[in-house]
């Protein structure tokens, strides 16, 4: 007999939700953001803080119990802190994932809220490449910023997307920064969506990641979780550690937890999932969205949203789901932090 909670039709229970509060960002990301004249969600058909709440409310309901905050650049809200500290009263080990821009000006929220797990999308250490990739000039108050969140005792994890040709050697450097900082570094192929000129000679797999690491350093396996995203190992000897996000050429579905929410409350039970359920639009028109939620989740595929074609894929772009942080344009009637 299954216990209560949040099972789709494959007896996966999901207990962790990804709030996206923008898709804008401080940065331009290539991969993430390659158009400069991208335009964002306007402010009325974003999710505000009592939305954001009572949407998630409903959530841990039925079993949600984690939620990360996303964006693009979930900091650059002028309401962040509102939202971390009103989420902060839900019963769910709440974390956040940011480019680490800004984040020492919201250590102590961190805190206050319980926050101690902090996901920072790096994708070089060297600042002319990270200037190459992100168009912007931020690489050492960033770097600063995971140094600081490493001090204040945060669980931090490194997030680098890999694309062959642009940034792969830079493995070895992430690698090299495990030695002294207890992080986790992770290494993520090259994923497909709208815009992001994907195409699979692009992506360097797990194999090849592993192999490069290997030319330089002696590995070890480490045990994963049962719902870990990444494949863990370490360096022996080394403070942190480093793993594998291998969506593309290994695809890690059978374990999934995830659900995800796009700052404009639209529900998303894969990543790749085509289709997804307008939660805002409902709420706001006073409708019960608890329904929704769950044949949103009974629709859900065994694998890759049910779409194996990589080559052909349709999707949202990533800083309209809401992946991982990566440009900033101001909304007229939402202002955002520079």
């Amino acid at each position: 007999m299954q216990e209560q909670g949040l099972y789709d039709t494959f007896g996966r229970k999901h207990n962790y939700l990804r709030i996206s509060l923008t898709d804008a960002c401080n940065l331009r990301c290539t991969y993430c953001m390659p158009d400069e004249k991208v335009i964002v969600t306007p402010s009325h058909k974003m999710m505000q803080v009592d939305e954001i709440v009572e949407i998630a409310k409903v959530f841990v309901s039925l079993g949600v119990n984690k939620i990360r905050l996303t964006g693009g650049e979930p900091l650059v809200r002028k309401d962040a802190k509102l939202i971390i500290q009103q989420l902060a009263k839900l019963p769910v080990e709440l974390s956040i994932s940011t480019n680490a821009v800004l984040v020492n000006e919201f250590i102590e929220d961190f805190k206050q809220a319980n926050i101690r797990s902090v996901n920072v999308s790096l994708d070089t250490l060297n600042a002319d490449d990270f200037l190459k990739i992100t168009k912007r000039g931020e690489f050492e108050k960033i770097k600063q910023n995971l140094f600081l969140l490493v001090k204040e005792g945060f669980k931090v994890k490194l997030n680098m997307v890999v694309m062959k040709g642009i940034n792969e050697n830079a493995i070895l450097d992430f690698i090299e920064l495990t030695k002294d900082f207890a992080l986790d570094a992770r290494f993520i192929e090259f994923m497909p969506f709208s815009g992001n000129d994907w195409n699979r000679e692009k992506v360097f797999t797990q194999t090849e990641m592993l192999q490069l690491i290997q030319t330089k350093y002696n590995v070890l396996k480490l045990e994963d979780e049962l719902n870990d995203t990444a494949k863990k190992y370490k360096v022996p000897g080394h403070k942190g550690n480093f793993g594998f996000i291998s969506t593309v050429s290994n695809p890690f579905c059978n374990t999934c937890n995830r659900l995800r929410l796009t700052a404009d409350g639209k529900m998303k039970n894969c990543l790749f999932s085509e289709g997804e359920t307008d939660l805002l639009n409902a709420y706001r028109n006073g409708i019960n969205i608890e329904p929704l939620i769950i044949e949103n989740l009974q629709a859900k595929k065994q694998a890759l949203g049910g779409r194996f074609d990589f080559e052909n894929i349709e999707n949202r772009s990533m800083i309209k789901i809401g992946v991982k942080t990566k440009p900033l344009i101001m909304h007229n009637k939402f202002p955002l932090r520079r």
